[in-house]
C-alpha cells in the first residue's frame, strides 16, 4: 500500500549526519533525499535475485503521481522479460547514435579518434579544411542521406576555385568520415569510393629552385647585398649553407647549437614527422661548416641573449615569421616561380648530385632528413654518416664561396 503523500514529499529532508534518507512508497518505489535537499525517485527490483534500481527522475519535476506511473511502466517492462535498466541504456545508445549521425558529428568524432596519432599541423589542417569546405554544405545532413552526386557537387566547388589539390584532399577526408560511418552502422556505404576519377587531377609542382651554377652565384651575391634586416640576410645565407626546411631555420633556437662542436641538433619534436616520430624519433643532426660558424658567431651578439637565432623583428619572444624569407627573396627580384626559401634544399640536392664529385646520394638524403626506403626504412641511425656529412657540408660551403666569387664553375654532368 502507498505510504507517501505529496505533502510528505515536499517537506521531506535528510539529517546532515546521514548520507541519504529513503522514503518508501509501494511496489519498490522510494524517494531518496540528500542532505543538500535534492530529491530523486528510484524503483527497486531484483533481476536474477540481485537488487537493482531504476532512476525515475527528480522531485518536484517528477511528481508522486508521475513517479508511480513510471514505476508501473517499468514493472510492465520487467514482466515482459526485459530488464528496464538495460532497456534504458539501449535507448540512450540509439538516441546518441541518431543525434551523432550528421556528417559534421561523425567527422569531428573521426578527428578526435585520429588527432593524437597525427602531427599537430596535419590535425589542424584536416579540421580547418573540413570546417571551410565540407561542413557548410554537408555538416547538418544525416550521413546516410549523402549520395555520390551530392558529395561531388560540394567537391566541385573547391575545384572551381582552382584549388585542385584541396579538392582531392577533401575527397580523401570525406571518404575517411564515411568509412567510420559504415563501421559504426550510421551509413550503409561510402559514396566517396564512387568518385574516383571524377575530379580534375592535381599535378604536384616542386618548389621553385635555382640549380644553375651561374644563377646560384647571382642569388648568393644578391643575398649578401640584402639591405633589410641583418637577421633576415643571415637566415638566407645560412639556409643556403645548411639547406634545412625553412621552418627549422626560422624557428632555430640557440639551445640547439653547439658552436664548439660545430653541430646543430634539431629536436625530433621540431621535425616534419608523424606524431609518433616527433615523440619517439631521434633528433636531426646538422654538421656546421666553417662558414656557417663564422655567420653564427657574428650573429650571436645581436640575438644570442634571446631564445631564437632569428627572432621576429616585432618581438624577440617569437621566431621569424614563415613568410619573411620568401618576402626577402621577392625584394631581391627572385620571383616565386624562380626560387623560394624551400628551394635551397633542391638547389643543394641537385647541384651536389650533378656537379660535385664523390658525394654519396645517401649522405645527401640523410642531411636532408628524408626517410630511407627499404625494409629498415627510417630505423637507420642518421649518425652513421656523420663523418661523411661533415666533409660534405664543408665541401658544399666551399663550393658556394666559389659560386659567390664568380669563379669558373663545373658544368653539369652529361649522360
Amino acid at each position: 500500500m502507498p505510504t507517501l503523500t505529496e505533502a510528505a514529499c515536499k517537506n521531506a529532508s535528510c539529517p546532515p549526519e546521514l548520507k541519504r534518507r529513503r522514503l518508501t512508497d509501494g511496489g519498490g518505489l522510494y524517494l531518496e533525499v540528500a542532505p543538500s535537499g535534492s530529491k530523486r525517485w528510484f524503483w527497486k527490483f531484483y533481476p536474477d535475485g540481485k537488487e537493482s534500481r531504476l532512476a525515475l527522475g527528480s522531485y518536484p519535476d517528477v511528481t508522486l503521481k508521475a513517479a508511480r506511473a513510471a514505476r508501473d511502466a517499468a514493472r510492465m517492462t520487467r514482466q515482459a522479460g526485459v530488464n528496464p535498466v538495460q532497456a534504458r541504456k539501449a535507448e540512450k545508445i540509439a538516441s546518441s547514435t541518431i543525434n551523432a549521425n550528421t556528417f559534421e558529428a561523425v567527422a569531428r568524432e573521426f578527428h578526435m579518434l585520429k588527432a593524437d596519432t597525427w602531427s599537430p599541423g596535419h590535425a589542424d589542417k584536416w579540421l580547418r579544411s573540413s570546417e571551410n569546405h565540407l561542413f557548410p554544405y554537408l555538416g547538418t545532413l544525416p550521413l546516410d542521406s549523402i549520395k555520390a552526386p551530392v558529395l561531388l557537387a560540394v567537391l566541385k566547388k573547391a575545384e572551381a576555385k582552382g584549388i585542385l589539390s584541396t579538392a582531392q584532399d577533401l575527397l580523401s577526408m570525406a571518404g575517411q568520415v564515411f568509412r567510420l560511418g559504415v563501421q559504426t552502422g550510421r551509413c550503409e556505404r561510402n559514396p566517396a569510393a564512387d568518385l574516383r576519377g571524377a575530379l580534375k587531377p592535381h599535378v604536384a609542382q616542386n618548389f621553385a629552385a635555382i640549380v644553375d651554377p651561374v644563377k646560384a652565384g647571382e642569388l648568393l651575391r644578391a643575398i649578401d647585398g640584402y639591405t633589410g634586416q641583418p637577421t633576415t640576410r643571415a637566415a638566407l645565407q645560412l639556409s643556403a649553407l645548411i639547406f634545412q626546411r625553412p621552418g627549422n631555420v626560422q624557428a632555430m633556437e640557440w639551445a640547439w647549437l653547439d658552436l664548439d662542436a660545430a653541430l646543430l641538433t634539431i629536436p625530433a619534436a621540431a621535425m616534419k614527422r608523424t606524431a609518433h616520430g616527433k615523440l619517439n624519433g631521434r633528433p636531426h643532426l646538422v654538421p656546421l661548416s666553417a662558414q656557417a660558424l663564422v655567420l653564427l658567431n657574428a650573429l650571436k651578439p645581436l640575438t644570442g641573449h634571446g631564445t631564437y637565432v632569428f627572432p621576429s623583428a616585432r618581438t624577440g619572444e617569437r621566431p621569424m615569421s614563415n613568410g619573411t624569407l620568401n618576402a626577402a627573396l621577392r625584394r631581391l627580384d627572385f620571383a616565386g616561380d624562380e626560387h623560394v626559401a624551400h628551394g635551397f634544399r633542391a638547389m643543394a640536392r641537385t647541384m651536389m648530385a650533378e656537379i660535385l664529385p664523390g658525394i654519396d646520394p645517401d649522405v645527401v638524403e640523410a642531411q636532408l632528413a628524408h626517410g630511407k626506403s627499404g625494409p629498415l626504412g627510417s630505423a637507420y641511425d642518421r649518425a652513421e654518416y656523420m663523418v661523411q656529412r661533415q666533409q660534405m657540408m664543408q665541401t658544399w660551403a666551399d663550393y658556394l664561396d666559389q659560386l659567390r666569387a664568380g669563379a669558373k664553375v663545373l658544368a653539369f654532368k652529361t649522360a
